[in-house]
């Protein structure tokens, strides 16, 4: 493509247009919004951005680390230039916190609100950060606060595909007004497109911007003892495979196959290693390879320049554990100076923590890391401790993390490298394979955009690891969004409330999860629609011009039915009789074996009786024998075999008795063959006696003599082409019955929400909290209680089960509805605070079970994401104790919880009192005994504020 022309080369018709384009662009607020950054703007930025300002909303789609932040920003920007508001939405609180202090940085705090669970700072400011339950919220409330509302940016908005709470998303989504603008920012999936379909279905104009391309080149690797190889051979600019970009498997580094298959044959099955780290082969001979520990790879990577590193290990243990071995190697990644930066830092940010609370939260050995720029990061940690690494990471003052895959969750804090140390997580229920969706989440981490030139992932090596799944896993774009959302309790009685039953109904109907459930429709429709033109077909190449053939075959079809239900119950009755007979036998008995690879004589040392109870049968069929008795027999031919019931077609019997020595041994070849002889001396004159059938039952059936009689009187049957035709109207009929097959799928798949939201209905209509399109006055109170127990919440102020508490009291019982055991097996009940709590969660208890009845009789599960799960007790005496005013140390001691998870929790817990106290309506009591125990329980650490 040639250059633009000087403009002292135009003509005067040209300069003028140029002149004018120039103008335009400069008058774009996108131009005036360009000029605040020190960097041009990507051209997926600048698509996106141009969308927004024609009006349009966007969904842009890119990897971890692109900028699609700007995007956002520039929502803010049109926003104020405007004079309308904008909100900020993001999944988690940390996220909230950060974008809000980006914010206030470019805008100033005058106009940069916060509204979370936690925090509420200037909520009336025309741009305001939240986290998407709180939008939610507002919609449903009808809030004064969506006036004026011009612009909602939804950050991460793939997480409508989490199963806990994704459905938020879709609900802001549906409800927000036509006149909001709606900026969607995403991770890369791959089906960005049929998202990009329902949202210009549901908010109308909506651009589809999908870049894949990352700013910073992404180089994978695996290291494998004391070296690091490349992962894939030949790879392009961007670090993936260039040889075979559809089939990356098949451009992996033939050194890592080599070595991979060099240690399957030095070491034979994985079962021959010894547990533990894997520096040694079986024999004692060191082994050419081996997974390095976590202090070499960090000094690997030290020493390749590649820190600062984030090091994920799928444990809050192994994180943890890493950072206390980094410690004892007397590991030191920061200089003197850098030390005192980051102990000046720590005790600016921390100096409101009480020094009791230090010594409970293990500050100084947590210090002592991050003096040495080492440090953990997880759920389990206090959030304060958390915000200081990120903080401290960002600023090159830690250069080695140890993360669970949380930290992936859209913190931002980019690193060099990311190392996985393995391919494998516990998922709550099994451990599984990380998906190629996650892996890239993970990974993405690497490669700081303006200060690396490229980013480097690390997977360390494992026993048995393959090569070409890993590069099956990191050259996979792989990441489809699937929709989470189901109607809950909550939204019914504000969807009705709002719009009546018809009108939500629709709403529904419009949701994400329906479309890509109408779409998977699609394909079965057109099978459905080719199938009926085959079925025509076929009717008609079975026409028979004597009569009805249709009706001809049915009655085939009756009579081959009863043949076979016939058969099968002769053949049933015979492997009973089989069974019967082998119970009979007893050792020494002497049979015939009628089939099989060990047909003939034998002796029957044991019957194979299945185990017996001293109190009698054992009950039910024991997992050995549920193909019925296993006897195990001496044959002629002197081999000790266990027979299966398939040797025995029909019932034996015992022809001769033998008796076997107490001396036999049947893994002595002499005693097999001692026995054999006596058994052929015995008994090998005597000729099988001959198992004679019984007359077939259909011979004497009256149902069979019946329809065979019918058949050949009807007109059909004495056709010349009957075969033929008969040939047809088979094909006919197995399409028919896969047709009607499809139809059923199809009728499944379509309206499943509305059906749902249906039966939820129903259900609070039972209840009282629905009389048709209206809304109770136990509705309106449900309409105020969020969260997975929204109903069991209700119940409970409805039947004063919360009467006459104090406030530590009513702070352990709606502990119930928040708190979940990480182990969901512990047999051991917890333990809860005597008196009227006690009670009263017996009584949660028992309503609980009443709600899973009536649940079961609407047929709403909670395996469809629907219903009310058990409330859990297992942090009813923690916070109990808190409200009451223990210390920390007492309290995290008993409790046996990680500081972290306690105040996630009692954060938790004071957002579900502050809804009941909205929702207490006329209950002045209740309602000051929730705020008595909210105040109880926002003290210490829980009240330490997570921003400023």
């Amino acid at each position: 493509m040639n250059a633009p022309l000087p403009e002292e080369q135009l003509s005067p018709a040209e300069a003028y247009a140029a002149s004018r384009r120039r103008a335009a662009e400069q008058a774009t607020a996108l131009h005036g919004f360009q000029q605040l950054y020190d960097f041009p703007l990507d051209p997926f930025q600048i698509e996106a951005c141009r969308a927004l300002e024609a009006g349009e909303g966007v969904l842009v789609a890119a990897p971890t680390g692109s900028g699609k932040t700007i995007v956002g920003e520039f929502a803010v920007h049109l926003a104020l230039a405007s004079g309308r508001k904008c909100f900020y939405t993001t999944p988690i609180k940390a996220l909230s916190n950060q974008k809000f202090g980006d914010l206030v940085k470019r805008y100033g705090a005058a106009k940069v609100g916060l509204l979370t669970g936690d925090n509420s700072v200037n909520g009336d400011a025309p741009v305001v950060v939240m986290t998407t339950e709180v939008l939610r919220n507002m919609l449903y409330a009808g809030s004064r606060a969506l006036d004026g509302l011009g612009y909602v940016v939804m950050d991460e908005v793939h997480y409508l595909a989490d199963r806990f709470r994704g459905a938020v998303w879709e609900e802001v989504i549906i409800h927000l007004p036509e006149s909001v603008v709606l900026a969607s920012l995403s991770a890369t999936v791959s089906n960005a497109e049929e998202f990009g379909d329902w949202l210009d279905t549901v908010r109308g104009g909506t651009q589809v911007i999908v870049s894949e391309h990352r700013p910073v080149p992404l180089w994978q690797h695996v290291m494998a003892g004391n070296r690091m190889y490349d992962l894939f051979a030949n790879p392009d600019r961007d670090g993936r495979p260039k040889a075979a970009p559809r089939n990356p498997a098949k451009a992996v580094n033939p050194e890592l196959v080599r070595l991979a298959r060099s240690e399957m044959d030095r070491t034979g099955s994985r079962d021959r290693f010894a547990k533990g780290r894997g520096r040694s082969m079986p024999t004692g001979r060191p082994g050419r390879v081996w997974t390095p520990s976590r202090v070499d790879v960090i000094e690997r990577l030290d020493a390749e320049g590649l820190l600062p590193a984030i090091t994920f290990i799928f444990s809050r243990a192994g994180c943890e554990a890493a950072v206390q071995q980094c410690l004892t190697s007397g590991l030191r990644l920061n200089r003197d100076a850098e030390r005192g930066q980051v102990r000046e830092f720590v005790q600016q940010r921390c100096h409101d923590i009480p020094d009791e609370d230090l010594h409970v939260l293990g500050y100084f050995e947590w210090l002592d890391g991050l003096e040495r720029g080492i440090a953990a990061h997880h759920a389990g940690m206090l959030p304060r401790f958390k915000e200081v690494v990120e903080e401290l990471f960002v600023k090159g003052l830690v250069k080695a993390v140890f993360a669970t895959e949380t930290l992936a969750l859209g913190i931002n804090m980019p690193a060099r490298s990311v190392v996985m140390e393995k391919l494998v997580k516990w998922n709550g229920e099994t451990h599984a394979d990380i998906t190629p969706g996650e892996y890239t989440q993970l990974t993405g981490r690497a490669g700081r955009r303006g200060i690396d030139i490229e980013g480097h992932a690390v997977v360390l090596w494992q026993r048995g690891i393959d090569p070409e799944g890993l590069a099956g896993l990191a050259g996979t774009r792989t990441y489809p969004l699937r929709s989470s959302f189901r109607p809950s309790y909550n939204m019914a009685v504000n969807l009705v409330g709002q719009f009546g039953r018809h009108r939500s109904r629709e709403l529904l109907e419009t949701s994400f999860a329906q479309f890509q459930a109408d779409r998977s429709v699609v394909g079965i429709a057109r099978q459905v629609q080719r199938n009926e033109e085959g079925l025509d077909g076929y009717r008609e190449s079975m026409t028979c011009h004597l009569g009805d053939f249709d009706e001809y075959m049915a009655l085939r079809r009756q009579l081959k039915d009863r043949e076979n239900e016939l058969a099968r119950e002769g053949t049933g009755q015979r492997r009973s009789a089989a069974i019967e007979a082998i119970e009979q036998l007893r050792p020494g008995d002497v049979i015939h074996v009628p089939t099989g690879k060990f047909a003939g004589l034998a002796l029957v040392l044991d019957p194979g009786l299945p185990p017996v109870h001293r109190g009698g049968p054992r009950p039910g069929r024991h997992p050995d024998y549920e193909d019925g008795p296993r006897p195990v027999v001496l044959t002629a031919e002197r081999q000790v075999k266990r027979l299966a019931m398939i040797d025995f077609p029909y019932p034996v019997s015992a022809v001769d008795r033998l008796r076997i020595p107490k001396s036999f041994n049947p893994r002595s070849p002499q005693s097999r063959r001692d026995l054999a002889s006596a058994l052929r001396t015995k008994a090998g004159h005597l000729e099988p006696e001959r198992y004679r059938r019984g007359r077939a039952a259909a011979a004497d059936d009256p149902e069979i003599s019946r329809l065979r009689a019918t058949l050949r009187q009807h007109p059909c049957h004495g056709c010349d082409e009957r075969e033929d035709h008969a040939r047809w109207a088979e094909r006919y009929h197995r399409l028919h019955r896969d047709t009607e097959l499809l139809e059923r799928r199809m009728r499944s798949r379509t309206h499943t929400i509305a059906r749902t939201f249906d039966r939820v209905c129903g259900l609070l209509t039972d209840l009282g909290y629905l009389q048709g399109d209206t809304v109770t006055d136990s509705g309106k109170r449900l309409g105020r209680l969020y969260g997975e127990l929204d109903l069991l919440a209700s119940e409970c102020i409805r039947e004063g089960v919360w009467k006459g508490l104090g406030a530590a009291e009513l702070a352990a019982c709606a502990s119930a509805l928040v708190y979940e055991s990480r182990q969901a097996d512990d047999a051991t009940a917890p333990r809860v605070p005597e008196g009227g709590t006690k009670e009263a969660l017996g009584r949660m208890i028992r309503i609980w079970g009443h709600l899973d009845a009536l649940e079961e009789q609407h047929k709403i599960s909670t395996a469809e994401g629907v219903g009310q799960r058990e409330p859990d007790l297992g942090f009813a005496w923690v916070a109990y104790r808190w409200a009451l005013g223990h210390d920390l140390d007492s309290v995290l001691r008993e409790a046996e919880l990680p500081a972290g998870d306690f105040v996630r929790w009692t954060k938790q817990l004071i957002d579900v009192l502050g809804q009941i106290q909205d929702a207490a309506g006329e209950d002045a009591d209740l309602r000051t005994t929730a705020r008595k125990a909210v105040d109880a329980l926002r003290r210490g650490i829980i009240a330490y504020s997570s921003v400023g």
